[in-house]
């Protein structure tokens, strides 16, 4: 259900005002502004190709204005804005898959290209997003190309420090001071290949320079303002139609730049989406820049205890592929996996008719798989009753299951339709509603677009019911920032059989993503620690050096993943299930709050952990949460660690899960210095604090 304002803006005063709850958008003469109690954005209207006039911290109490009257939006010169532009507002009320917000659609025309630019905002979120949709015809190439700066010519004179913009830009701020301080940050996925998967970058801003990533966090050195840009696309090496940059910064000049589209993307009677990017600010330290981030990406899907919340086994993880599984096995896995507190069993690769190219039975492709009717049908053989008695079994011990499936990507996924309607038969059939997505490419914006449909056909005809793990393991896929409406991340593969299975690998990749990325969007893997101990040989890091219940606390941050056959696992790992159980009791709180990073980097030899932030501390409310602490293979017994803590607090902790003191009480020290004990190396305790 919608309510619908339609503005079409003349030359008369016209006045729209809409609150949900705490949001408005407002269009009053020449000028928009959109807002919430904690961030406004006041624009010029400018015949709808907005000028940003002033960003507004609310919570801070800070305005900063820009000097600069340049359109937000850029695609080309000389162009002048058509007298046509309108504006749209409409409450977008709250699905499965979103809350409600507050939505601006503001259309106008360059020439003979029309643009649609749809702002949202969220209650009690510092940030606004902005989708940019682009329709009808561009005559000349846009998107510039990546200039380096050792190519320039020296500066002698003023005239030599002027940089024209030669790319589109997607958003930009201007802004005065000298001093503004900033971060780029970017990621890699393809994590079959990376291993380090965010790198960030600090800057003093200074004449134009070009930067990489999907966030861009900067912050006025003289008044403490500070606001950040989220480019809502793949991690930068695998975005389309890449051009080596993603910002650009000038001083107090700000820029998104990077479409993701070509001018032969565009058509005359069909919008087509870019990139998107969201603005949001903050003011003061670290903390309220990423707390300011999560809000925003915790608005994209919520997240629901019976939906969301999962403890999923997966075979795949002890080689196997698609050599054992059949009605027999499953029936086998699940009698364990009960036995280990897992609460969902998914089928990889291997139980559908058609055979993959990762089959170890035959020899298959993904090539022309609609050539094949029965190629998405349970594989008779292996299922002669189909799935039916599985998912029964599952259901009476209390484990759901999911399945693996593999998009048609031949001709730019040309067959969506018809992959969507696999999904929902299976889900209508047999009550399957969580699908591990592999093998995507994503070449050009043909097949975003069909991928996009596809997900939406399936959310659409299951009411929302459906949700999809979004492997991130090859390919040209949608990374940490884009498709995060759709469910959740698979991570990475990591096999003891080619021993490239370390927990503290692991550990870091999750460590390091979780400043940035919700952690509790991740799926992160744990192994059977006992197999292949030969292929480590003396190794300190083997996996067989760390007790099961380490490896699990591993993952906790994340959505744990078992990725092992429980059938090989020997009798003492099913001990595993009393942590299991107690975690179970506090996973889906932990996971509401804001999980950062804490400690150091893990390293095999660290002291390090996760906060996670569930109530913060304010004047009305003391604050709460819960400290997740490990000490790696660490000398000493005793670590005074940072946390997101304020200095000078008091807090109370209790154990939750794992070893430590029952409880304690400390005042914490500067840069939330707090000192915990753990006797043990390759030990872990998880503490819920409060402030008292």
């Amino acid at each position: 259900m919608k309510r619908l304002f339609v503005i079409l803006v003349t030359t008369c005063i016209i006045n729209l005002l809409y609150a949900q709850r705490t949001c408005y958008s407002k269009l009053q003469g020449d000028t928009l502004v959109i807002g919430n109690e904690c961030i406004e954005r006041k624009f010029a209207w400018n015949e709808g190709n907005l000028i940003t006039h002033s960003l507004s911290d609310k919570i801070n109490q800070k305005i900063t204005f820009t000097i600069k009257q340049t359109a937000d939006f850029f695609i080309s010169k000389n162009i002048a804005v058509a007298p046509k532009g309108a504006c749209l507002v409409e409450e977008v009320m709250a699905t499965d898959v979103h809350p409600g917000y507050l939505k601006t659609t503001v259309t106008f025309s360059l020439g003979t290209l029309d643009i649609k630019r749809i702002y949202r905002i969220y209650d009690g979120c510092p940030a606004i997003a902005c989708d940019t949709y682009l329709k009808g015809i561009v005559n000349s190439v846009f998107g510039g190309r990546e200039e380096n700066a050792a190519d320039r010519k020296n500066i002698e004179f003023a005239e030599d420090m002027k940089s024209k913009s030669v790319t589109a830009i997607l958003d930009q701020l201007s802004f005065e001071g000298q001093h503004w301080h900033a971060k780029a940050v970017e990621f890699w996925d393809v994590t079959d290949w990376n291993n380090n998967l965010v790198t960030e970058r600090n800057i003093i801003t200074y004449r134009k320079n070009n930067y990489r990533g999907n966030l861009f966090f900067a912050q006025n050195g003289e008044n403490g303002s500070g606001f950040f840009f989220l480019k809502e696309a793949p991690c930068s090496s695998v975005q389309l139609a890449y051009k080596g940059v993603d910002f650009m910064a000038e001083f107090g000049k700000f820029m998104v730049t990077g479409l993701g589209i070509t001018e032969k993307d565009i058509h005359q009677h069909e919008w087509t989406r870019t990139y998107s990017c969201v603005t949001g600010v903050y003011g003061g330290d670290e903390l309220q820049a990423l707390t300011a981030l999560r809000s925003y990406q915790k608005n994209i899907r919520c997240h629901f205890r019976d939906r969301d919340e999962m403890i999923m086994m997966n075979t795949w993880g002890d080689r196997s592929q698609d050599a054992k599984v059949n009605e027999s096995f499953c029936l086998t896995e699940l009698e364990r996996a009960a036995k280990l507190g897992i609460t969902h069993f998914q089928i990889d690769d291997g139980w559908q008719t058609g055979k993959s190219p990762n089959s170890a039975v035959a020899k298959g492709s993904f090539e022309n798989i609609w050539d094949n009717k029965d190629y998405w049908k349970p594989d008779v053989e292996k299922y002669p009753h189909g799935l039916a008695p599985v998912v029964a079994k599952g259901k009476e011990l209390d484990i759901e299951l999911g399945l693996w499936f593999n998009p048609s990507v031949q001709n730019d996924f040309a067959d969506w339709k018809k992959d969507a309607e696999t999904l929902i038969g299976l889900y209508r059939e047999y009550g399957i509603r969580i699908f591990k997505i592999d093998g995507l490419t994503i070449p050009n914006k043909k097949a975003e677009i069909n991928l996009r449909n596809m997900f939406d056909k399936v959310l659409v005809e299951t009411n929302n019911k459906v949700m999809f793990n979004l492997d991130a393991t090859a390919g040209r896929r949608g990374g940490y920032h884009m498709f995060n409406e759709y469910g959740n991340i698979f991570l990475e593969n990591r096999y003891t059989d080619w021993q490239n299975y370390y927990p503290y690998w692991t550990l870091r990749n999750v460590w390091l993503l979780s400043k940035y990325v919700p952690a509790e969007k991740l799926q992160i893997e744990f192994l059977n620690k006992w197999r292949n101990t030969e292929k480590y040989a003396n190794e300190p890091f083997a996996p067989s050096n760390y007790s099961f219940e380490y490896l699990f606390a591993t993952t906790m941050a994340g959505q744990p993943l078992a990725w092992m056959e429980a059938s090989n696992l020997p009798d003492e790992a099913f001990s595993l299930k009393a942590l299991i159980e107690q975690y179970k009791k506090v996973q889906y709180d932990f996971h509401q709050g804001v999980i950062l990073p804490i400690g150091d980097e893990p390293s095999g030899r660290s002291w390090t952990g996760f906060q996670s932030i569930t109530n913060q501390e304010t004047r009305e409310q003391s604050g709460s949460g819960y400290l997740l602490i490990y000490r790696e293979d660490n000398e000493q017994s005793e670590m005074c660690m940072e946390t997101w803590l304020p200095e000078g607090a008091k807090v109370r902790c209790s154990l939750v899960l794992g070893n430590g003191k029952k409880a304690m009480e400390a005042t914490i020290g500067r840069k939330g210095i707090i000192n915990f004990s753990l006797t043990r190396i390759n030990d872990f305790a998880m503490y819920r604090y409060e402030i008292i």
